[in-house]
Formats: C-alpha cells, sequence, structure tokens
C-alpha cells in the first residue's frame, strides 16, 4: 500500500498539542483557567486537522502525513502514524465533539474542574491516537490508556448512585476485551515471522502496512478474524457484550456518554483491522457479521420501545445503529463501506448532539425519567427544535446526513444479504416508533411538572453548540458528496484487499 511520509509532522504536533494542555491545567488554580485551556487546546488541534483535511488528497488511496519513528527496536515496534480515507475525517469531526462536551461542561463541573478537564484532553489525546496509529502495539496502547480518563470521569463525575459500580464494569469490560485484541495482534507479528523465515524476535512486525502485505495461512486467518473480532466488539457494543452501555449511560455523566456513544471506536477497529488483516477469514465469516448486526437492530430497537428513562433509551437506540454499520461491513462492497464510514461520522454529530441536548434537558429538569417530563416544547422550543433535528437524521429522513448513510447500507444489505436487508428495514421502522414515541411524551403534550414550567430554553452558548452540529447534519445531508469524495478512493482499495482474498 503505498504511502506519502509527511514534510511537516502534523500528527504529531497535534498529539503532542493536547498533552501540553493537559498539563499546562495544573500550573493554574483557577478553574475558569482550566476549560480556557481545554478548549483553546482543542481549538488549536482542529485547526491543524482541517489543515491536514484540506491538504489530504483524495484520490490517493494510500496514507498520506505518515510519520515514523523507532520506538522499541529490539521487538520492531515504531511510533508510526499516518491518516487516510478512512481515518482523516474522524480527526476534525472527533474534535468537534470534544469541543462540544466542553462547552457543555463549562458551568456544570464544580468539583475537581482542572483534573475534569486534563482528563478530557487525555481522552482526546489517546483517541485521536486510535485513528493515527499504524503500528498496532501503537494502537493497542492508545486504546488501553482510554480507560484510565473514563474511569475516573464516569466514578467521580457521574450523576446516578451505581456511577462507581458503572466505571468498574465498563473497565473490567474493556480490559477483557483487550486480551483476545492483544493475542490476535501478537498472532499476526508472530506469523510475519515464520512467513519471513527470520526467528523472533527479528522476524517479528507490528507495522500495520508490512502486515497487509503479509501471507495469513487461512487456519491462522480464522483465529485471528475471531480474537479481533471478539475484541472490538466490546467496545462497539455487539449483543450479547453490550451490557456496560445503559449502564454507563444512566449512571455517567451525560457528556462523557456522548463521547462514548459518538466515537464508534469498536466499528472503526473493525473496519480497519478486523476485515484487511483476515480478508479470506472475513468472507467465510459474513454470516457471523450480518447476523449479529440483524440481533444488534432488532434486539436494540425492542428494548429502546420499553425504556422509560431518555438516556437508556437511547443508549439501546445506539446498539440498534451499530446494528446497521455491521451490516453494512457484512456486505463487502464499495458503496456499502462509504454508507458505514459515513455512519459512523454521523453518530459523533448526531448520536454526540443528541446526547448532549439530553445533557442539557437533565440539567433543567433534574431527571431523565419520562413520568417526570413532557411538554417541554412549550417552555423549550429551540432545544424541542434541534431534538427533533436529530431524532430526524437517526431515522435516516431524507435532507438529513443519516438519509445518504442509511441508503447506501440498506442498498448493499439487500444486494448481498437480502433477508438481513429487510430485517434492517423492519428494524428501522422501529427505531421511528421509539424515537417518535419518546418525543412525543417528553416534548408535547400539556406541561406536567411545576419544574419544565419554570425551565428555561438554550443559553447562548448551548444555542452555538447546537447550531454547530446542525448545521453540520443539515450539509452532510444535502452535499453528501464532500464526504463520498474523501472516502471513495480508500474504500475501494478496502475492497480490492478483499477480492484479491477470494
Amino acid at each position: 500500500m503505498p504511502q506519502s511520509s509527511a514534510v511537516f509532522p502534523f500528527l504529531s504536533l497535534m498529539l503532542l498539542l493536547l498533552l501540553a494542555a493537559a498539563v499546562m491545567i495544573w500550573l493554574f488554580r483557577d478553574a475558569r483557567q482550566a476549560r480556557w485551556i481545554a478548549l483553546g487546546a482543542t481549538l488549536l488541534a482542529l485547526l491543524l486537522s482541517l489543515v491536514m483535511l484540506f491538504g489530504f488528497s483524495r484520490d490517493d488511496y494510500g496514507f498520506q502525513f505518515v510519520e515514523q519513528m523507532t520506538w522499541i527496536p529490539t521487538l520492531n515496534i515504531n511510533y508510526l502514524l499516518g491518516v487516510d480515507g478512512i481515518s482523516i475525517l474522524f480527526l476534525p469531526l472527533t474534535q468537534i465533539l470534544f469541543f462540544g462536551v466542553i462547552l457543555a461542561s463549562w458551568t456544570r463541573i464544580r468539583f475537581s474542574p482542572r483534573l475534569y478537564f486534563s482528563l478530557l484532553l487525555q481522552l482526546q489525546l489517546f483517541t485521536l491516537g486510535i485513528f493515527c496509529a499504524l503500528d498496532t502495539m501503537l494502537f493497542f496502547l492508545f486504546w488501553e490508556l482510554t480507560l484510565l480518563p473514563l474511569y475516573f470521569l464516569i466514578s467521580l463525575w457521574g450523576i446516578g448512585p451505581s456511577r462507581r459500580y458503572a466505571a468498574v464494569k465498563y473497565t473490567l469490560f474493556m480490559l477483557a476485551g483487550g486480551i483476545p485484541l492483544l493475542f490476535g495482534m501478537l498472532l499476526l507479528a508472530f506469523n510475519h515471522a515464520v512467513v519471513s523465515g527470520t526467528p523472533v524476535p527479528l522476524g517479528l512486525t507490528f507495522n500495520y502496512l508490512e502486515l497487509l502485505q503479509t501471507a495469513v495461512p487461512k487456519d491462522t486467518q480464522n483465529l485471528v478474524f475471531l480474537l479481533l473480532l471478539a475484541g472490538f466488539a466490546v467496545k462497539t457494543p455487539l449483543i450479547p457484550l453490550h451490557t456496560w452501555l445503559p449502564e454507563v449511560a444512566q449512571e455517567g455523566p451525560i457528556a462523557v456518554v456522548a463521547l462514548l456513544t459518538g466515537l464508534k471506536l469498536g466499528a472503526y477497529g473493525l473496519l480497519r483491522f478486523v476485515v484487511p488483516l483476515a480478508p479470506e477469514a472475513a468472507l467465510s465469516f459474513h454470516w457471523l457479521l450480518a447476523g449479529l448486526g440483524v440481533i444488534g437492530i432488532l434486539y436494540g430497537g425492542v428494548l429502546a420501545l420499553r425504556q422509560t428513562n431518555l438516556r437508556r433509551m437511547l443508549a439501546f437506540s445506539s446498539i440498534s445503529h451499530i446494528g446497521l454499520v455491521l451490516l453494512g461491513i457484512a456486505s463487502f462492497r464499495v458503496e456499502g463501506t462509504q454508507g458505514v464510514l459515513f455512519q459512523l461520522l454521523n453518530f459523533t454529530i448526531v448520536a454526540g448532539g443528541i446526547f448532549l441536548l439530553t445533557g442539557f434537558l437533565h440539567h433543567r429538569i433534574g431527571s431523565n425519567d419520562l413520568l417526570n417530563l413532557g411538554g417541554a416544547a412549550r417552555t423549550m422550543p429551540l432545544l424541542a427544535g434541534f431534538y427533533l433535528l436529530f431524532g430526524l437524521a437517526g431515522m435516516g429522513v431524507p435532507g438529513t446526513a443519516g438519509f445518504p448513510a442509511e441508503f447506501l447500507i440498506l442498498t448493499s444489505a439487500i444486494a448481498t444479504h437480502t433477508g438481513a436487508g429487510l430485517a434492517a428495514l423492519f428494524g428501522m421502522v422501529l427505531g421511528c416508533a421509539y424515537f417518535l414515541s419518546l418525543y412525543r411524551r417528553v416534548f408535547l403534550g400539556p406541561v406536567g411538572d411545576s419544574v419544565v414550567a419554570e425551565a428555561e430554553d438554550l443559553r447562548p452558548r448551548e444555542m452555538v453548540l447546537a447550531l454547530l452540529l446542525a448545521l453540520l447534519v443539515l450539509l452532510f445531508g444535502l452535499y453528501p458528496t464532500a464526504i463520498l469524495e474523501l472516502t471513495e478512493a480508500a474504500s475501494r482499495a478496502w475492497m480490492v484487499r478483499l477480492t484479491g482474498a477470494v
């Protein structure tokens, strides 16, 4: 796979900037300085990612802005960064979501704000590292490092009485998922030594670009595929490894839940590592991917219908939507791959946005239980309007960012897995049912609570955030070509990797 080395280390500078800001926060005692440092560092990192985006060659399917430096020479582990058409758009959208989380937390964090904003910057650094890492051990390092800030963010700033239990459950699930992930990556490295005829450790390689070119026997591919699938399935999450998400959604801080549901790192791992590194096994196990996708779509949709808590409903809705992503991956078509990428980008602005709006609602009402809500549109029309827009985008209504993504996935799924595609259509009907039912109970009808009657609408800072995300939803929906042109070359290369395995 071709690659172009970076003339200027944009990726490293972006990561170092966030690290420096996370340390700099501790040089100031004033909490207001901490949030301004976090906001400034995020905006500067966003600027760097936009510079890379505008300098990105959309016709080049290989990796660009590649940086490489020896890290652990005895094991051939390198500091290797780069982005391609699959990962480039995740950088600015991730930073936009973190920008929204910082704004949403602006005046809400009163307990140890310096620690809170420092942890947010660290989480942003590790998340961006996941999207940039081209060495599997470097990727695994970033992957595991996200656990530390998330554990403290959930346990210290969660709103539920069981927030510490939710934090421990999340951490244990992720640690358990990391075991098969590590074994799968080690298996690929040792296979390279066998194929190259070079003894260990000299023959080991964790270089993703080299691993793509290394032949892997079918039996080894099957094992690698299942190990990596199990590891990424925990964080995605796929049924039955999903139970941590409703707990964290209900107990954790809403801004952090917006990050967990908006940034589907597990699904990115499936697309980046599982299928390309074990293509023959992926084709053999297409039925498993499609089956897990359909189960997620229907199971998540049915359970979302039964929820009486707004947060839990959105958590199960997220599980249903990720099932559609898995079905798109299983289609193994260019348009399906582009639809999957589009949908993962949508999660960042749509799922993240609707959770942030849910947080605004919770701050005003003090509850996310449907029994305590009702008639909110009468006193909060702007919040209700933006909530409806993000909900329509989640339903895939034409004119919103959800439509082109879901249309591409469904057409691909029906062409390759007709039964699963039809089941996904039924799941979309369920999605319309649970969102419209929820919206009616929360925002429409008479005001049933005095707290709702006295609630204020979006403040200027909240309005800026909601408007920014809403513009992206409409822009991507009305002009999807901007996304599709950037992802086409890399999606075709992804497919060539599969067809070469046939």
